[in-house]
């Protein structure tokens, strides 16, 4: 299954976005769904991820600012943050994930937020 993140944009420190992740998938609805992300120069990582029930895991480094939420019947699972900071400034990647917030698929479309100071 192969998602698309989308919602990205240039933000002011301290604002707020709503990222979204849909697949045209059936299988989407039975998948863990994380997301991941990948600043300029570094490794991509995962940052949070919510199970089909609705449970929900976060890294450390974003609990708190870090939302993600899922719309089963839109097959959609968005990532909002809110107190962005700079150091958010990354590529976005959504996928489905195992029990141990794997990558199951192939990357799809990042989106690009850039965080201004």
């Amino acid at each position: 299954v192969q998602l698309q993140a989308f919602g990205g944009g240039l933000v002011q420190a301290g604002g707020s976005l709503r990222l979204s992740c849909a697949a045209r998938e059936i299988t989407f609805r039975f998948n863990a769904i994380g997301w991941y992300r990948q600043a300029p120069g570094k490794q991509r990582e995962w940052v949070a991820s919510i199970r089909v029930g609705g449970s929900t895991n976060y890294a450390d480094s974003v609990k708190g600012r870090f939302t993600i939420s899922r719309d089963h019947s839109k097959d959609t699972a968005d990532l909002r943050i809110d107190t962005l900071k700079p150091e958010d400034t990354a590529v976005y990647y959504c996928q489905p994930v195992d029990l141990s917030d794997r990558p199951l698929g192939p990357w799809g479309q990042g989106t690009l937020v850039t965080v201004s100071s």
